[in-house]
């Protein structure tokens, strides 16, 4: 597989909370040269089973929306008025460029900005009910091409940086699809597991998608694959990962120790790079959903550490990916649960 460039695909289409169907066909055509049994369900999951002959089945998770926004209503004078969908920092948000996912097309726009000879406080970054979509029509053309409820997302090009990384919009979770499709390339037929995979929707949302991929799939252990924070300029090394250092791997109080435990295990045995992740409570990711589904499945996460997430500018390294791959792929292998 080339990472960078099935990473690019996959962050190229577009797939807001609600609305993942681009992004969920991109995931469904990849994911059927692993998979022999490729489905999307009536909520837009996708979804693929694979079996092994193994005493026990594993699903491997990874949410296929990313963060966006929502037309609320168009004003008197053609702009639109939008919510977010998922966790944004609306501190990013002036000036912005945006594509509206309209039914006709896409739209390209900007989101208003004051310029700051004419701010009350420029120092101050504006709420989002004060900022609007400009996409150059009137009220009447916008009201027409773009009904309430259309999704837009931010206007980037996938970048690749030096040092094997790429800067993106919604490389959460795309980078997580990546390491599940690496894996099932690396293990082959030599998994001990019978083995679903979910591309689940709504995960920014609620991990909705995630409680029926979980309960459909009726698996016995599953690894929510993910994102965490890798350290940046300025931020908490205490609370962050570290990039080009391997898959992270977490431990929480709703997670399974044992499957965490195992996974350390082959990690230390194999010498793949590693990072544990301590969480106090809920991880924020699928693996919530899937831990309490039917009569409770063993879950565990396994995270790419990106940089600047919930940004137009996520940032993440090519080697976090593999190793993180590598790590799920001698699970399987292994299949010491």
């Amino acid at each position: 597989m080339d990472i960078i460039k099935t990473l690019i695909e996959l962050c190229k289409a577009h797939g807001v909370s609600g609305d993942e169907h681009n992004a969920g066909n991109a995931a469904k055509k990849l994911l059927c040269e692993y998979m022999d049994d490729v489905t999307v369900d009536s909520f837009g999951n996708v979804y693929g089973e694979t079996k092994f002959g193994g005493e026990k089945k594993i699903l491997l998770d990874a949410h296929i929306d990313q963060i966006g926004f929502i037309i609320n209503y168009v004003t008197e004078d053609g702009f639109l008025k939008f919510s977010s969908v998922g966790g944004i920092d609306h501190r990013l948000l002036p000036a912005q460029e945006v594509i509206v996912l309209a039914p006709s097309g896409d739209i390209r726009g900007v989101i208003t900005s004051i310029p700051p000879h004419l701010s009350a406080d420029s120092n101050k970054a504006p709420a989002i009910d004060e900022l609007y979509i400009d996409v150059g029509y009137d009220s009447e053309q916008a009201k027409s091409k773009i009904p309430l409820g259309t999704r837009a997302v931010f206007c980037t090009e996938p970048t690749e940086l030096l040092g094997g990384r790429i800067a993106s919009a919604a490389v959460d979770d795309r980078a997580g699809i990546v390491t599940i499709l690496r894996a099932l390339e690396l293990v082959g037929k030599e998994s001990k597991y019978d083995i679903s995979v979910a591309f689940s929707c709504m995960e920014e949302t609620g991990e909705s998608g995630a409680k029926i991929t979980s309960y459909n799939a009726d698996c016995d252990l599953a690894i929510a694959v993910d994102v965490s924070f890798a350290n940046a300029k300025g931020e908490d090394k205490n609370k962050c990962g570290d990039m080009e250092k391997g898959a992270m791997i977490g431990i929480s109080p709703t997670l399974s120790r044992d499957l965490s435990g195992a996974l350390i295990k082959v990690a230390d045995k194999n010498k793949l790079p590693y990072q544990t992740e301590v969480m106090s409570d809920v991880t924020g990711t699928d693996a919530d959903a899937i831990g309490v589904s039917r009569g409770g499945v063993m879950t565990a996460t396994v995270s790419v550490p990106i940089k600047y997430m919930h940004t137009p500018v996520e940032v993440v390294s090519v080697l976090d990916i593999e190793n993180s791959a590598r790590l799920i792929a001698e699970f399987l292998r292994e299949g010491t649960i």
